[in-house]
């Protein structure tokens, strides 16, 4: 447009200098049409970027179009596959901002107003970073390969939606600002293999080696680093720093005089050891063993543990509401005793709380062990909204209900809070009561002790409720999760898995008022799906002649 403007300005220039005299002179009037053919050219060469740069927003328009087509029919089983997930925050946050850039080529007033509007409700680059973490959170817990989450293919998953090299390159850059070389490699080697097989790109082997080189001397491989670094010299002979880091790359390993599986050693050793001083000595275990309940590994339920649980109908002691209407109560382990009762909530009740909650949710926060302030954490990934008893009849009847199955007073419990995980939300292990100061005398678990010990004292978290500690925890699921986001308990080996409309129950707090150590308890990173629950903690004053103390941890 420019271009043409320049050219349509000395042709004005040149007539108003002429002043109509062109007619007196055939040589004169020759030189207009020299004029007039560079215009023509200009103005062709201006159609064919106009239409160019238009059949490149009608095929953004097209995939688009097809693309929200898809989402809005179904957006919670669209955005339950994390691929998804992950590129919706890409594109928000990247792809829609190139586009703004090539339409403001051309001046677009209605578009660009919109566009400038809606901006302001696009997510973030820590949105963009948070989903691409996210996916590499679900890839660890669940051992999935680069290759098969690139394909979105992920069990019980919908709307299939593929990476493509630029994705990949994108996640690997995401993990290599978080120095995470792990994932940067995996990440890279990826979009190198996709460009391999001959997808279209924008991206060059020459950029992804150079993240893939560096990355792996990172990790301590020097010999596949200089492999890399040369290939990657190969492709682009002109990169300055490549050729540095070659140089660099083989005086290290000469000096050094070790081989590289004695480098890897002393990198894995050193990156251990600084983890155990940063960490409580059972952590890594406990990880390992979180995560193989979340992949449905090392659930410990034997046959004679099995025996002794039971389906009933449960009616609490005649309660007058559950007489002719019983609870279908399950037992899911025997000790520490955890049920699960089934059509707690209908349809029509979960989808007034989602109604109730969503305009609330916001990011959830964990009470701080040492001051008691609620804050953000990494290891909890979910946005929840707290319910008053009185918001709507809805909600009170199922507190209403709760306290008919349970036989516990719920005016002093908290507020229903309702939680609805993201990507790859989770919520790592963690006690839903308070741990109050050790007392030798009271410890009586067992091997448990040991476990206790390696947990800091807490700031008495509910001090300012002034109703005690968390007694028991309601966990109502609000939506079936096709693959992923189990409640486990690490300590004895359980995965209670969600079933929309049931509910699952336990006392977090022995008869004599000490924690039961055994209810440490996780959310599972969701990997397909929504997940979204509602808890009742329901707290100790008011329950003394409900469910009278003990002298002993006696349940």
């Amino acid at each position: 447009m420019k271009h043409l403007a320049v050219y349509l300005l000395a042709f004005w220039c040149y007539i108003w200098q002429t002043q109509a005299e062109f007619f007196t002179s055939i040589g004169q009037m020759t030189d207009l049409i020299y004029i007039e053919k560079d215009l023509v050219k200009s103005l062709k060469e201006y159609i064919k970027a106009e239409e160019s740069k238009l059949t490149e927003i009608k095929s953004w328009a097209e995939k688009l179009n097809q693309l929200t087509h898809i989402s809005t029919s179904d957006p919670e089983g669209y955005l339950g596959h994390p691929v998804n997930a992950y590129k919706l925050m890409k594109r928000l946050n990247t792809e829609w901002l190139k586009l703004e850039s090539l339409v403001l080529q051309q001046t677009s007033d209605a578009f660009i107003a919109n566009l400038s509007i809606q901006r302001e409700n696009f997510p973030t680059d820590e949105d963009e970073s948070g989903a691409g973490k996210a996916i590499m959170r679900l890839q660890d817990t669940y051992r999935l390969d680069s290759e098969s989450i690139s394909k979105g293919r992920l069990p019980g998953a919908q709307h299939i939606v593929p990476l493509t090299v630029d994705d990949c390159f994108e996640l690997g850059k995401i993990a290599y600002n978080d120095a995470d070389y792990y994932h940067t490699v995996l990440w890279m080697q990826q979009a190198l293999k996709q460009l391999e097989e001959g997808e279209p790109s924008v991206l060059t082997q020459a950029e992804a080696l150079d993240y893939l080189s560096y990355s792996v001397y990172q990790m301590g491989d020097i010999q596949r680093a200089i492999d890399l670094t040369k290939r990657l010299i190969a492709v682009d002979p002109t990169h300055l720093r490549a050729q540095s880091n070659l140089h660099y790359f083989k005086n290290f390993l000469h000096e050094e005089g070790q081989s590289d599986q004695a480098r890897k050693d002393d990198y894995y050793q050193s990156q251990s050891k600084e983890e155990v001083y940063m960490r409580p000595e059972n952590y890594l275990t406990e990880r390992d063993s979180y995560e193989s309940l979340c992949r449905g590994e090392g659930i410990k339920m034997t046959n004679r543990r099995r025996g002794r649980l039971f389906c009933r109908y449960h009616n609490n002691n005649n309660h007058p509401r559950l007489i002719i209407a019983p609870m279908k109560e399950e037992d899911e382990w025997d000790s520490p005793h955890i049920v699960r009762y089934h059509e707690m909530l209908s349809d029509a009740e979960i989808e007034k709380i989602k109604e109730l909650a969503k305009p609330r949710l916001a990011r959830a926060t964990v009470r701080n062990s040492v001051t008691g302030i609620l804050e953000t954490a990494n290891y909890r990934i979910s946005k929840s909204a707290w319910l008053d008893d009185d918001e709507d009849p809805v909600v009170n009847r199922v507190n209403q209900r709760i306290e008919d199955i349970t036989g516990l007073e719920v005016d002093t419990a908290e507020f229903l809070q309702v939680a609805n995980y993201g990507v790859g939300g989770q919520y790592e292990p963690h006690f839903d009561f308070s741990r109050r100061p050790f007392d030798s005398n009271l410890a009586t678990q067992g091997n448990r002790l040991a476990t206790f010990l390696n947990y800091k004292e807490e700031h008495d978290a509910f001090k300012e409720l002034g109703t005690g500690n968390r007694l028991a925890t309601f966990l109502n699921y609000m939506s079936d999760v096709p693959a992923g986001g189990a409640t486990v308990f690490p300590d004895f080996g359980a995965a209670i898995y969600p079933k929309k409309g049931t509910a699952v129950f336990w006392y977090n707090l022995f008869r004599s008022g000490e924690g039961d150590y055994r209810t440490r308890h996780a959310a599972c990173p969701v990997l397909v799906g929504s997940k979204w629950v509602s808890n009742k903690w329901i707290h100790e004053r008011g329950q003394e002649f409900r469910r009278p103390c003990g002298l002993t941890e006696v349940d």
